[in-house]
């Protein structure tokens, strides 16, 4: 069962429909071609740099997307090709999201009622109350508002949510932003467990280095779509055993490896270059490039280059 994916995205492209000056429209594509999946029991992270279009793709796939947007490409659970209407009926119940944004929280709404759900039962209860205890969220907390919450605290409260949804797809999007490096590991490892359960994680994170040590494949972002889709091993064993040049990019800018920059910056949406999107920072550039270049295999894990091997 750990080798079929439960969540697959298939050249998943969104647009969102804009005016410019006066009454100028124009179609702004902010992902292209982007490829991901995840399978039961595993956790996928999502690294890539601000503006990669990875929150994007989490609200793509809950149906959250604005009416402006549009989507082409496929994404699947279970083997169906879901409709908006479909994440509708999934969201909450078989997909679960942890937002980046705190405001998520209903402000009108108190705490222990957000974390349970409608009618919770006696074993829901308890279990809420352990999650927090882990979190170290203090009994009262279930009474407060989330305005009275702290940013840490009211991440701690969206993560449990999520580990109480009891749903099968967890993405959770930045869900360690203002939680000390213990509880934010803390948190991960709660998302390992979710996984080992059976349950399916996508964590998009810019803690990359933590999440490296609790993942089982890494998908890398660049520009609005994947570029690498590799064993987190790869990344634990060093740059030699990546595939894509930006992949190698990113391993040489954590702080351990020598925190060296490239030159140059991600493409705006509406300025992306043709082919590649990373090409215009490669040093590998030909003008076979400049060509659409599809995800291919290479080494057990799949790359958009034509120079990988």
């Amino acid at each position: 069962m750990k080798n079929e994916s439960i969540l697959s995205v298939k050249d998943l492209s969104v647009s969102f429909h804009m005016y410019e000056k006066g009454l100028e429209q124009y179609d702004l594509k902010v992902i292209s071609n982007m490829t991901l999946d995840v399978r039961p029991g595993e956790i996928v992270v999502i690294a890539g740099s601000s503006g990669s279009g990875k929150s994007l793709l989490a609200h793509a796939v809950m149906g959250l997307l604005p009416e402006n947007a549009a989507i082409s490409g496929e994404i699947s659970y279970k083997g169906k090709v879901l409709s908006q209407k479909d994440k509708e009926k999934l969201r909450g119940k078989e997909f679960a999201l942890v937002p980046q944004s705190v405001s998520f929280l209903d402000p009108l709404i108190k705490v222990e009622a957000q974390v349970r759900g409608p009618k919770p039962d006696m074993a829901k209860i308890e279990a809420q109350k352990e999650i927090f205890k882990r979190f170290q969220l203090d009994e009262k907390t279930e009474k407060l508002y989330p305005f009275q919450l702290s940013g840490g605290m009211a991440r701690r409260v969206l993560v449990s949510t999520a580990v109480l949804s009891g749903a099968e797809v967890i993405i959770a999007d930045e869900p360690t932003p203002g939680l000390d490096l213990d509880m934010a590991m803390e948190a991960l490892k709660v998302f390992r467990e979710l996984a080992d359960e059976g349950k399916a994680v996508i964590l998009i994170t810019h803690d990359i280095d933590l999440a490296f040590h609790m993942a089982d494949r890494i998908a890398v972002f660049y520009a609005g779509t994947t570029v690498e889709m590799a064993e987190a091993e790869d990344f634990r064993q060093g740059e030699h055993a990546l595939r894509h040049p930006y992949s190698k990019a990113l391993w040489r800018a954590l702080p351990q490896n020598g925190f060296e920059p490239i030159s140059g910056f991600q493409p705006y949406a509406k300025y992306l270059p043709k082919g590649c999107l990373f090409s215009p920072r490669c040093p590998y550039k030909t003008e076979k490039c400049e060509e659409k270049i599809p995800m291919r295999e290479v080494r057990g894990g799949y790359v958009r280059c034509i120079h990988a091997d």
